[in-house]
């Protein structure tokens, strides 16, 4: 049987070096292919596909470890392909030429990414950095589009994909130019709380990449946090911070109160 190793090519997997638990990581896993094609087929692309497909589709590709906050690929540089992040969290982001970076999604296992280049041949739209210790499928363009004509369901599970993080990105363009930064900032507390019932870890979810995903400073971020704190909101320190107030942050965020 093929084992999972054997599919990291032979120079990453030997040139790993040992600063950081990506080993750990893997050897956690213990994957073969078998057990990682039934992972992919919780992708909605995949999940139509026998399993014998989806194993011949991952042997088209590779798998790479990234180390927390190592860069995967750059915008505006040639297609690198398409992702599937199998283990991890990944940030996307665009970077304006000042040097200021808007986080645009953090996205968490299993989740394909950076379909759009691997579409249409041209240059990564985004930036794709590691949040955390990360293990990532890569397929070509070229081996994608190949894949698409021998298995139609996939180009059509990337249509649905496509239109969906179209709606997303037609709502983060709403909330900036609708909502005030202090509605965005409540809002987003209570996507990463889960609507108040999780505490937010602050050094999974620093300041400057929270401003980030609001395209704002961090100062400003700050006052903000300030605010709901003095109305008794939340409570927060150093390590975390607690919603108390979930129907109050929806008021500010301009949500739907029943939901």
């Amino acid at each position: 049987m093929v084992t999972f190793y054997s599919i990291i090519p032979y120079d990453i997997y030997h040139g790993i070096t040992l600063d950081f638990v990506i080993l750990e990581t893997i050897k956690g896993l213990v994957m073969d292919i078998q057990n990682l094609a039934k992972r992919l087929q919780r992708i909605e692309h995949f999940n139509n596909l026998s399993l014998e497909e989806v194993e011949r589709i991952i042997l088209g590709g590779t798998i790479k470890p990234f180390a927390k906050d190592q860069v995967i690929f750059t915008e505006e540089e040639p297609s690198s392909g398409m992702y599937v992040l199998l283990n991890g969290q990944v940030r996307l982001c665009k970077i304006s030429l000042q040097g200021q970076i808007s986080i645009l999604s953090v996205i968490n296992p299993v989740i394909m990414f950076n379909e759009v280049s691997a579409l249409d041949n041209g240059p990564n739209p985004i930036t794709a950095v590691s949040n955390q210790d990360s293990l990532i499928w890569q397929i070509t363009s070229e081996k994608l589009q190949e894949l698409i004509m021998q298995y139609p369901r996939i180009g059509l599970g990337l249509l649905r994909v496509l239109a969906n993080r179209n709606r997303k990105l037609i709502s983060l363009f709403q909330d900036l130019s609708f909502r005030p930064l202090l509605s965005r900032t409540a809002k987003l507390l209570l996507e990463i709380s889960e609507q108040g019932a999780q505490k937010i870890n602050r050094k999974e979810n620093p300041n400057y990449h929270l401003a980030s995903r609001l395209s704002t400073v961090p100062e400003a971020f700050s006052r903000c946090l300030k605010t709901f704190r003095h109305q008794n909101m939340i409570v927060c320190d150093t390590h975390k911070i607690e919603i108390l107030d979930p129907l109050g942050l929806k008021r500010i965020a301009m949500m739907d109160l029943d939901n």
